[in-house]
């Protein structure tokens, strides 16, 4: 908890004072949000009618063309929310997330990794594509039973509950390209998070 906490503390620091230089360029907080339902009415909703339902009525019944994963990191300075669409969470897919991050910033940037345990992340397919550019990535791992010290969770939540809730699709190919435009909505107007609980604890 502590290397979490000092890691927020830097980015306090650097959203305090535009001159304070943190100890790594890039800081990000990530996670994969998987099992993101493609449902689909079966029957269209009914609209609201005055003076009897002021809500859409919707039937219980759905057709479910599968799931997505959502992989998805905040840089924790600007607010921007990078993030991957794909069938699963596997380790490739972990390694394609990070070679996108090494693509995105500057090769003379250190960037480092806020994340959990998952085996993915710290699998040997990881392992081998970290060592083909050393220096570049340092993880730092959440406490286990600690996702409420993880800023990307708190971004998930707020999706979930004012975009994916009640989301009707006709196919994953619209669902991938909804969840695509919303990340591409958050990022015209991104907001870093600023984490102010513990922090105490971490100038000591």
């Amino acid at each position: 908890m502590a290397q979490v906490l000092h890691v927020y503390q830097q980015i306090e620091w650097t959203l305090e004072d535009g001159e304070f230089q943190p100890v790594w360029d890039v800081m990000l907080s990530y996670d994969e949000k998987p099992g993101i339902q493609a449902v689909e009415n079966k029957a269209a909703d009914l609209p609201p009618v005055p003076g009897k339902h002021t809500t859409i009525g919707r039937d219980s019944e759905y057709i479910r063309h599968g799931t997505l994963s959502l992989l998805a990191g905040i840089d924790l300075v600007t607010g921007e929310v990078i993030g991957a669409v794909e069938d699963r969470h596997r380790s490739r897919e972990f390694v394609d997330f990070l070679k996108m991050l090494d693509d995105r910033y500057d090769s003379d940037l250190r960037i480092q990794i806020v994340l959990d345990n998952h085996s993915a992340h710290t699998s040997k397919e990881t392992g081998a594509y970290l060592e083909t550019v050393p220096n570049r990535f340092e993880f730092v791992f959440t406490p286990k039973h600690g996702s409420w010290l993880h800023i990307i969770e708190a971004f998930f939540a707020k999706m979930s509950k004012s975009f994916l809730r009640h989301i009707r699709v006709h196919s994953k190919e619209e669902l991938k390209a909804r969840i695509e435009l919303y990340l591409q909505e958050v990022n015209e107007n991104p907001i870093p998070f600023r984490w102010k609980y513990g922090l105490e604890s971490a100038n000591q």
